[in-house]
């Protein structure tokens, strides 16, 4: 798109099926570089990713070519049929319907992706849910409860 100047910075959050903890140690820097394929190939720009074992961060640089829920759609999609493909989990994998996403201006990204690239010592001090909340809360959106990622069963 010619005289088309943007700049998007969002994270997105979102969760695998029931809040499961599937994403395991072992494959877990391969399903990145995967979602970070998928990502660029959409000609957007992946600037972090991280999770733990029951759901990821991504902050992307995005084109205005795609919209998020397209890309998104995508991501969630091809990540669950690599996972199936290669059968890194013992039961069928999918994630949960629906995300976060959450705006930023350039000036803030070195610290989100800090906050991102520490998932793993933030969780050591706080739960999911929470932190989601947190985010919803922080940036005043709106939410209903019922339709928050599910507790892990």
């Amino acid at each position: 798109m010619a005289n088309t100047y943007t700049q998007i910075h969002i994270q997105t959050v979102f969760a695998v099926q029931n809040r499961r903890s599937l994403i395991k140690p072992e494959w877990k820097d391969e399903l990145y570089k995967y979602i970070t394929g998928i990502i660029q190939n959409h000609q957007h720009k992946l600037l972090q990713i991280n999770g733990m074992p029951d759901h990821i961060h991504i902050l992307l640089g995005m084109k205005p070519t795609q919209s998020l829920s397209d890309l998104m759609k995508q991501v969630k999609q091809d990540s669950s049929k690599w996972i199936n493909d290669n059968k890194l989990t013992p039961e069928k994998f999918s994630w949960q319907a629906g995300f976060g996403a959450f705006s930023y201006s350039k000036d803030q990204i070195p610290n989100v992706i800090k906050y991102i690239q520490n998932q793993e010592e933030h969780h050591k001090t706080k739960k999911f849910n929470d932190e989601y909340i947190d985010l919803l809360k922080e940036f005043k959106i709106d939410y209903n409860e019922q339709y928050i990622f599910k507790q892990i069963t």
